[in-house]
């Protein structure tokens, strides 16, 4: 059977989502009663590396530490909030170079597809050679490396999985309520209790963060787009990939609703907390490219 690109892209981001719930959610270490084992903050690092498994020890266990710690501080929210401000500032530290090259190729979709379109239906080895190079003189003259940019998901990947164990497994979060919500209850299982509302106001505020974090690279691109077709007198020329790309993000953006529904809420205020972030993150990325771009224009 022969699938549409965007229909094996959705099966993609499916697979991809599921083994990600699979592998934060099936793998966390029970004890004989089924129940997640806790990280308290007398937990060590040797007890966990030779009870569990290096993974849990070298990322899971830190993160546990940590909000722990800072739970009897700041308190649960606030720990979580600084844990996931700390990684990911960490992260962006590391992987600057490939977020960056991630929003330029969002940005170079209009061109990369104007080559494509150029070459259809050609098929001969000479016509895919020429295709390439002149994709490959666009990646040199903006800077970017496609295969660059994978290095952001192959990094994120773990800290996002270990990021949910941790929040799961620290003793601090398990606890804790936050008004009418306990945080150790599912959002589902929330909107059925007494405290309904502030369960239905917690997975509102996840759904629009996210919903904002998902969009918010297309909007600016779009933005830009605009201004540089406003400079030269013409219409901008949207992606024909737009359309996949949007059905992609609606059926991400509801596979991450229907989780949300049956995640324990610690992880719904962890969710909406890094959607946040994210938003700063793709931010300050797109600042970066800015201002580099005004000091090469002004270098010429």
């Amino acid at each position: 059977m022969n699938h549409k690109p965007w229909m094996k892209k959705l099966l993609l981001v499916s697979v991809v989502l599921v083994c990600a719930v699979m592998l934060s959610g099936c793998r966390v270490p029970t004890d004989e009663s089924g129940a997640i084992k806790q990280i308290t903050e007398s937990t060590t690092f040797s007890q966990i590396m030779s009870d569990e498994n290096w993974f849990s020890a070298l990322f899971v266990w830190p993160l546990a530490w940590l909000i722990n710690n800072l739970a009897t501080k700041t308190g649960v929210i606030a720990a979580i909030s600084l844990t996931t401000i700390l990684v990911n500032a960490v992260l962006l530290v590391i992987t600057l170079p490939s977020q960056i090259g991630m929003q330029k190729m969002q940005m170079l979709q209009p061109e990369l597809e104007k080559i494509q379109r150029k070459y259809e239906g050609r098929d001969d080895d000479a016509s895919r050679m020429r295709m390439a190079q002149e994709m490959q003189n666009l990646y040199s003259k903006y800077k970017v490396n496609p295969m660059g940019t994978m290095v952001v998901q192959f990094i994120q990947f773990p800290i996002i999985i270990a990021m949910y164990q941790a929040v799961q497994r620290a003793s601090s979060v398990r606890t804790a309520t936050v008004g009418s919500i306990s945080l150790d209850t599912t959002i589902l299982a929330g909107i059925k209790s007494s405290g309904r509302w502030g369960y239905i106001f917690l997975f509102v505020i996840m759904a629009v963060l996210q919903y904002l974090s998902m969009n918010l690279p297309m909007w600016i691109n779009k933005k830009k787009a605009e201004a540089e077709a406003a400079k030269h007198h013409r219409k901008p020329q949207e992606p024909t990939s737009n359309t996949q790309t949007k059905i992609m993000q609606w059926y991400m953006f509801a596979l991450i609703l229907v989780f949300g529904l049956m995640w324990p809420a610690a992880m719904s205020v962890y969710w909406a907390i890094y959607s946040a972030v994210t938003i700063v993150k793709t931010l300050i990325v797109q600042k970066v490219i800015d201002s580099r771009n005004a000091k090469e224009a002004e270098g010429k």
